[in-house]
């Protein structure tokens, strides 16, 4: 992809790798800048996508970089609570406006147009998949660098159209150290293939416990096989994240920017080499 591909096929001369005859790729609002695309998968739910979400968004804003969350999980959106935002996106005649966190995130959920946040969605698939789409397209993005797609669990109607719709630049897959993350990870790469998009690495997360007394890490779930699935699928793996209070506390108080530590620094070091290659 050009460094300064504009995600319009239609308008653009560049022969380029992300360039088919019959691009399915949506046009991003006219006054949106999105440079680079990350996507955030699993094999299934439950494994903490969205944290892991919040938390590479918050580390590359760290860096520098302008970060924004597409909240691409609408039946179980998460990331306005992440990040402590209570308020409602904003919208006129041009489009709509994400919402800012504290340190200047920008974020787009449905959650944020919902008029009370634990209101159910209840659309066929379709219906979610198109508002998906909608984010993309209708969203005023402002100068984002690296945007983080926070995708819902397994491989279906949504994922789809993420993958065929939006550029995305290279996926992060996350897991748990049970023996199920073999399924998981195979789930999750064998889309990607599918799908031809670059797959960055495998997170763990809820990897272990470390002792308050000793500092010695316990493995709550047993031996973790997340070498072995990323051996057999030859990807590194990116960060190994605890179960730990404080991850808990600042899910809850929305303040996921404020945690500070090396967990995901490998996770930042890939991305930033595989989308500057």
């Amino acid at each position: 992809m050009s460094e300064n591909c504009s995600h319009n096929c239609s308008s653009c001369g560049e022969d380029c790798s992300s360039r088919t005859a019959e691009s399915l790729l949506e046009k991003p609002h006219d006054m949106s800048c999105i440079r680079r695309v990350i996507g955030v998968v699993s094999g299934k739910g439950g494994v903490g996508k969205s944290m892991v979400s919040s938390m590479l968004a918050a580390a590359l804003q760290r860096k520098g970089y302008q970060s924004a969350v597409l909240d691409a999980d609408v039946t179980g959106p998460s990331i306005p609570k992440e990040f402590g935002i209570t308020g409602h996106a904003m919208g006129d005649q041009t489009g709509i406006y994400p919402a800012v966190t504290q340190t200047g995130i920008q974020v787009m959920s449905v959650n944020l147009l919902l008029e009370d946040v634990t209101d159910p969605v209840v659309w066929r698939g379709p219906v979610i998949a198109n508002t998906v789409r909608q984010f993309w397209s209708d969203v005023i993005w402002t100068d984002v660098d690296y945007m983080i797609v926070d995708m819902p669990p397994g491989t279906g109607d949504v994922a789809l159209t993420v993958f065929q719709s939006i550029p995305v630049d290279g996926i992060v897959i996350v897991t748990s150290p049970q023996e199920l993350v073999s399924m998981i990870v195979e789930k999750a790469v064998k889309m990607a293939k599918m799908m031809n998009i670059p797959l960055i690495g495998i997170i763990e997360n809820m990897s272990y416990v470390e002792c308050p007394d000793c500092g010695k890490k316990i493995e709550v779930f047993g031996k973790s096989h997340v070498e072995k699935a990323a051996a057999q699928y030859g990807l590194p793996i990116l960060g190994r994240l605890p179960m730990t209070p404080s991850f808990a506390a600042a899910s809850d108080s929305g303040e996921v920017e404020q945690l500070q530590g090396d967990w995901l620094d490998p996770a930042i070091e890939a991305i930033e080499k595989m989308t500057k290659a």
